[in-house]
């Protein structure tokens, strides 16, 4: 795919640079694509308006003939792709991508799944030059296909999947669309939680800041979100949480919390501002300058075998170190399962 969009870009590899039609054979990786997201995607940079311009003039073909934008593509045909070449940006604006290879929790001839570290967005955009899937894609040049099947916040750390066949990208996307894939975040938040296990059934409303910055609230005419809380360690001020998602809403873990009284330690949107900063101080103990949210387990049907895979990602240092001086100035240890009062599971509307 990679090297697709560079043909298209810049010419065969046995013709001379310059605008030259392509000629692509659909293998497994496109197999079932519409064909103008096909374009959509081999042409990083043409205009939308210009990929059905060539769609309806039928410069582009399949197996020499004319169709339509809904086309789907089949494994064996023959794309015929004219010159689609656009501007170079200039130097000033260009960001060269550098390759990445990220730690690997599994991978097979269908997946890849990485433990993304914080700090690193999962793609270019809005303000970042590029991110996980460009920097896998520049390491990986003989990958023919590779894709996001999921997102996490660039704060956040831990459990990414990505598709390496687009049958595997559709089957998992059903998965999640169905909820049947779960999800497990540890998440450390200011603040004595009460509860062992607490449903916080929340709508959020997606918004933008005046400076364009994409911001989630609560709001009675959001989306319905619901996400289930556990207790997992209790500290003098804090508790270290498991988030299961059962909707994936944006920023909903964060935000669900920051609502509901506890806010992620170290978030910058939703947080406790001044804790933050007292905790990210150099020398602060306990200290942390990172937030705490990390996906550390993922749980679904292998796209392949059909069998049920789990993957798990360990806690980053930083945060298991952040652990390590609470339960040293509480003088607690680590809790037994069970050590914790029996408290009524909630469930309803209300936030704790």
């Amino acid at each position: 795919m990679n090297e697709l969009r560079h043909q298209i870009e810049t010419g065969t590899k046995s013709a001379p640079a310059g605008p030259q039609v392509a000629y692509v054979t659909i293998d497994e990786g496109a197999e079932g694509q519409r064909i103008d997201n096909f374009l959509l995607k081999v042409s990083k940079g043409v205009p939308k308006s210009h990929i059905y311009r060539v769609l309806r003039s039928g410069e582009v073909r399949v197996n020499k003939g004319r169709v339509d934008a809904t086309y789907r593509l089949q494994i064996g045909d023959v794309v015929r792709i004219p010159p689609m070449r656009v501007a170079e940006p200039s130097q000033t604006t260009r960001h060269p991508v550098p390759a990445a290879d990220f730690p690997v929790l599994f991978e097979d001839a269908h997946l890849l799944v990485i433990n993304k570290p914080a700090g690193v967005a999962v793609h270019g955009g809005s303000g970042v030059a590029f991110g996980v899937i460009e920097q896998l894609r520049k390491a990986r040049p003989q990958a023919k296909f590779l894709e996001l099947v999921h997102r996490l916040d660039r704060e956040t750390s831990g459990i990414l999947v990505l598709a390496k066949k687009r049958s595997a990208l559709v089957d998992l996307h059903e998965q999640i669309r169905g909820n049947s894939m779960d999800k497990r975040y540890f998440a450390c938040v200011a603040g004595e939680f009460p509860n062992n296990r607490q449903h916080v059934k929340l709508p959020l409303y997606k918004y933008s800041t005046p400076d364009g910055e994409r911001r989630v609230r609560v709001q009675e005419d959001g989306l319905p979100s619901h996400t289930v809380f556990s207790r997992v360690e209790a500290f003098p001020g804090f508790t270290l949480l498991e988030a299961e998602l059962k909707t994936g809403r944006t920023h909903q873990i964060r935000v669900h919390l920051a609502h509901s009284g506890y806010p992620i330690i170290g978030d910058e949107k939703y947080g406790d501002f001044a804790l933050n900063k007292q905790l990210a101080r150099a020398g602060a103990r306990p200290g942390i300058k990172r937030m705490f949210l990390h996906a550390h387990r993922l749980t679904f049907v292998h796209p392949g075998t059909r069998e049920p895979l789990v993957v798990a990602a360990p806690l980053p240092d930083e945060c298991t170190g952040f652990l390590q001086q609470l339960r040293s100035q509480s003088n607690q240890g680590t809790p037994k399962p069970g050590a914790y009062p029996a408290n009524k599971e909630t469930n309803g509307q209300a936030t704790i």
